[in-house]
């Protein structure tokens, strides 16, 4: 039985890890949550540690599509299109963080998320 509880906790694991890394799909030109979302959307009734750590990435690529298109609307502004390029490289670091603690199953709460998805 320990070998079982062993291995469904390494998948749930396996999958918090995806979630977090398919937030780093902008890079490929497919909005960040879109990932996230489908995962979300198939697993958020499954395990527990999975489901959050889904919600959690779900929630914080939506907050940079958010922070993205707000700094887009503001383009008469210099600041906000300087706070880009700041965006991007937070999404990149945070999200990085993000899949190693859940790799080491740690309840991961990006800072700057806006929670929509509870």
């Amino acid at each position: 039985a320990a070998g079982t509880a062993d291995t469904s906790m390494r998948e749930e694991c396996n999958m918090a890890v995806l979630a977090h890394l398919l937030g780093l799909t902008w890079f490929i030109t497919v909005p960040g949550f879109i990932g996230p979302l489908i995962l979300w959307l198939v697993k958020k009734d499954g395990q527990l540690y999975a489901s959050s750590q889904i919600k959690e990435s779900l929630n914080f690529q939506i907050s940079i599509a958010l922070y993205t298109i707000l700094c887009g609307m503001l383009f008469f502004l210099v600041l906000p299109l300087l706070l880009i390029p700041v965006i991007a490289i937070l999404m990149v670091i945070f999200t990085i963080i993000a899949a190693v603690e859940a790799r080491d199953g740690v309840d991961y709460r990006y800072p700057l998320t806006i929670r929509l998805i509870k």
